[in-house]
């Protein structure tokens, strides 16, 4: 396909992007925009490290051609929140220690702040359902799923 034109929203700013319009979101996320949050995983969809939020919902932006994306609200990792200012999700993430080597973290967090957004109050059982299409291969499941529990409001103390 020929290069074209595509205005993308990113993180609340405009971008207007010179790519194939069937160029994979997280290609342009990574390479034109130098936002690092997304991470390649599988390029298949199915690992959840290249989540974003696209108009508040967990996508996969490995398989989503920008085209698609045009006049549409994406959120990157970098979107939600700051060093200082931690969006509440990456906090409960950091507080709980849900990382090892932190290649999913992305995919875990972004999903859990679709989840949050769409339902304030999750319990733990739509917690885990909302995290079961992401992959963690270092097994931190555990800290992962109480990180989560946490910035949806069911953990208040940390157990360490």
């Amino acid at each position: 396909m020929t290069q074209s034109t595509i205005r993308l929203a990113v993180n609340g700013r405009i971008h207007d992007v010179d790519a194939a319009p069937d160029t994979a979101l997280l290609y342009v996320l990574r390479n034109d925009l130098e936002l690092n949050g997304p991470k390649y995983g599988c390029g298949l969809g199915e690992c959840g490290s290249c989540t974003v939020l696209i108009d508040g919902i967990a996508a996969r932006s490995c398989v989503i051609p920008i085209q698609g994306c045009a006049g549409r609200d994406i959120v990157t990792l970098e979107g939600l929140g700051s060093r200082a200012q931690p969006d509440p999700v990456q906090d409960a993430f950091i507080k709980e220690q849900a990382a090892q080597c932190g290649y999913c973290l992305n995919g875990m967090i972004m999903t859990t702040k679709a989840l949050l957004m769409r339902n304030p109050h999750p319990t733990e059982a739509e917690i885990l359902q909302a995290l079961r299409y992401n992959l963690c291969r270092c097994g931190a499941h555990v800290e992962i799923a109480r990180a989560a529990m946490r910035a949806a409001g069911l953990l208040v103390e940390a157990h360490h």
